[in-house]
């Protein structure tokens, strides 16, 4: 009897232990909401997003903005030179904006990404006429294998590899683009705040040159500014934002 009155005690005494942490819990989440209004945070954006690697909430916040410079500049040189069908690798495709330029200009385009939504929001916009010339993968940095290709189109997406697998991402890019091909993306500076993050890659310029050695730079337009204090969360940024013709 004494044992199982000191079980029952025990059980008891459990109980209102959780119950005391659940209560502590609840206020804690009610304080952090209050705290929240009171502060009057504006929205999330697409930066903010992306700095937590939330890729929903980022398609959703730039579903239908138009496609990348840097695309724009690689696409109006090739068909400069008179060549307006090529094959194109889309790396961290996203949301497609990208990938559906690159369709309208009647390329071949493999658009990869690592996060499985990303594709439901590409193919819902593809025109039926074109939807053969588009291929999708579902895969991360660490395991893609580059087709060889025309064009390799990164845009704000390489400095989301982690590190230790950068080199040999940038190599499999290097290695896949065909003579006369170019690269077409950004790389995030180090004096870009997001650079203090463990698991991003940074160059600075010294280094961004390196990396494109074998390459005809076209385009390297560096951009570093702040945000305005408006911005939910406002950092500095500086991104170099690239087209390179291979040799």
């Amino acid at each position: 009897m004494k044992y199982e009155k000191f079980i029952f005690k025990l059980y008891y005494l459990l109980f209102l232990t959780i119950g005391r942490i659940k209560v502590l819990q609840n206020r804690k989440l009610m304080h952090e909401k209050d705290k929240s209004k009171k502060l009057d945070l504006p929205p999330m954006g697409a930066q903010d997003f992306s700095e937590i690697e939330d890729w929903p909430g980022y398609f959703d916040a730039v579903l239908g903005k138009g496609a990348r410079d840097t695309l724009i500049a690689a696409l109006d040189s090739f068909e400069r030179e008179g060549f307006n069908i090529g094959f194109a690798v889309d790396l961290a495709a996203g949301e497609g904006r990208d990938s559906l330029e690159l369709l309208s200009r009647n390329w071949r385009v493999l658009a990869t990404d690592n996060h499985p939504e990303a594709f439901s929001y590409l193919w819902a916009r593809v025109p039926e006429i074109l939807k053969p010339q588009l291929t999708t993968k579902e895969v991360n940095f660490c395991d893609m294998k580059f087709p060889d290709c025309d064009l390799v189109n990164a845009s704000f997406a390489l400095p989301f590899c982690e590190p230790q697998h950068f080199e040999v991402l940038w190599n499999k890019i290097v290695a896949s683009i065909r003579p006369g091909g170019r690269f077409a993306g950004q790389f995030f500076g180090s004096r870009d705040t997001w650079a203090s993050l463990p698991n991003r890659s940074h160059q600075s310029h010294k280094e961004v040159l390196q990396l494109l050695e074998g390459f005809e730079i076209e385009m390297m337009k560096e951009e570093e500014r702040d945000d305005p204090p408006e911005l939910r969360k406002p950092k500095h940024w500086q991104i170099f934002h690239i087209v390179a013709r291979k040799y």
